[in-house]
């Protein structure tokens, strides 16, 4: 499972059982404060029941941090203390870039283009589909 964090939504991304393919899941709406995971989101964590959740750490373009990554960083440690499941950071600087192209050269119509959450969603699914690629490999 793969969770690309945001202060308003969190985009979801889960893998087959066999961690073959990545693909987007669903959004859920970010708690009260931003960096703390919803009732919601830990409900989908149990019905998914993932071995491994994959936390996106938007660092910047430089490899500083700056408070998004900080934040993303308090999100992911208090995720894994609140689902009980193992999380990984990962550096997920080009996933939302790669996520625009991915929409735009799919040619969906502009309604389904603008739906909410698309692009928070694919930026779950690639930064999933990153990791599966590299555990494989390595």
């Amino acid at each position: 499972m793969a969770v690309d964090y945001g202060r308003r939504r969190i985009g979801i991304a889960a893998s087959d059982p066999l961690r073959v393919v990545s693909k987007p899941r669903c959004v859920v709406e970010a708690g009260r404060p931003p960096d703390r995971p919803t009732p919601e989101l830990l409900a989908l964590v149990g019905e998914l029941e993932p071995t491994t959740i994959v936390v996106g750490i938007p660092v910047n373009m430089d490899g500083t941090e700056g408070e998004m990554a900080r934040e993303a960083r308090a999100f992911s440690q208090r995720l894994a203390a609140e689902s009980g499941v193992p999380v990984v950071e990962r550096d997920e600087r080009l996933s939302t870039v790669e996520a625009e192209r991915t929409i735009q050269q799919l040619g969906l119509p502009k309604k389904k283009r603008e739906q909410r959450g698309l692009r928070d969603m694919l930026a779950a699914a690639i930064l999933l589909e990153d990791y599966l690629k590299e555990e494989d490999s390595g």
